[in-house]
């Protein structure tokens, strides 16, 4: 069942429409074998050899005809942390009914809901130049309440005639990050990777050394594919504007538009190397598909871990 953003936003507050996004969602798991798993395995996890028959639950057998094994509390509690970039260049759309920042805080919101459905303890922390907030993970009804009160500040629209200028430093926040949170955890990051592409290498060596302190990563990059990876504009002149400094270029898309897309596909593609190579989950999401497969990256992200 996919929701659309128009119903979304009929919504209010945030946590009712993170739980209409997943509960969608799980439907959605339900009905197709595409998915082939159920989000229910915060409770089993496949039979191990080895493991104690007596734990085998045989009603999931009788409906699967799969042998799962229940979990006790200590196996299922994981430390997790939602990271949002809520920098300048999140605000853009161009085709799409939301922008990055909303699109993204929806997803935060969702994951939050669907990582307390699993009785993960979950944080969020929001960055653009540097941490603007840092919340630790917990599971109690009001540190929830705090996350989705935390991340609805961000829904509201930005000011256009003034709009406030946050530049992105994902890799200085991330090296940050990495000495910061003590305890290993799956660290969830919601980004447009709208930096400079000189700073790709020191982004990848951010990443390297959360991997290196033992974190688990799944990256979202979330994106508006038709504009920002297919310069999908009408052929006519454009002044594009870097909503994080400012700067203008006239643009004829109908001119770059292959060589464009050319230059996006490497970059995405020496970026998906890197990330596979520090067994990094990363995934692009467009803006204009619906959350399905964000949440299907933690919960397979989630599944590895457990078992």
């Amino acid at each position: 069942m996919i929701i659309s953003p128009e119903i979304i936003t009929q919504l209010a507050p945030l946590e009712m429409k993170a739980r209409h996004i997943v509960e969608g969602f799980i439907t959605g798991i339900h009905k197709s074998p595409y998915y082939g798993f159920s989000v229910e395995f915060a409770e089993h996890r496949p039979y191990n050899a080895g493991d104690e028959l007596r734990h085998v639950d045989w009603k999931v057998y009788g409906k699967s005809e799969r042998f799962y094994v229940k979990q006790f509390e200590e196996e299922t509690n994981l430390r997790c942390y939602v990271l949002l970039d809520i920098s300048s260049s999140m605000h853009f759309k161009y085709y799409a009914d939301w922008d990055k920042l909303r699109y993204g805080t929806h997803l935060a919101a969702s994951l939050i809901h669907l990582m307390n459905r699993q009785r993960d303890a979950t944080g969020l922390i929001t960055f653009d130049e540097s941490i603007r907030e840092f919340i630790p993970p917990r599971t109690s009804q009001a540190h929830l309440r705090l996350l989705y009160s935390s991340l609805s500040q961000h829904l509201t629209p930005p000011d256009k005639k003034n709009p406030e200028k946050r530049k992105t430093a994902s890799a200085d926040v991330l090296h940050e990050l990495a000495e910061r949170i003590e305890k290993r955890s799956m660290l969830i990051i919601i980004t447009d990777l709208f930096e400079n592409i000189k700073q790709n290498s020191a982004l990848v060596e951010s990443l390297k050394h959360l991997r290196h302190k033992k974190h688990d990563i799944v990256l979202l990059n979330v994106h508006e594919k038709r504009v920002e990876r297919e310069l999908d504009l009408p052929d006519k002149k454009f002044v594009l504007t870097d909503m994080e400094t400012g700067a203008r270029m006239d643009v004829m898309p109908v001119q770059l538009r292959e060589t464009y897309k050319e230059k996006m596909r490497e970059h995405v593609h020496q970026f998906k190397k890197a990330c596979s190579e520090y067994q990094i989950d990363f995934f692009e999401i467009d803006t204009q598909e619906p959350f399905d497969r964000s949440l299907l990256a933690y919960l397979n992200r989630r599944r590895r871990i457990a078992q």
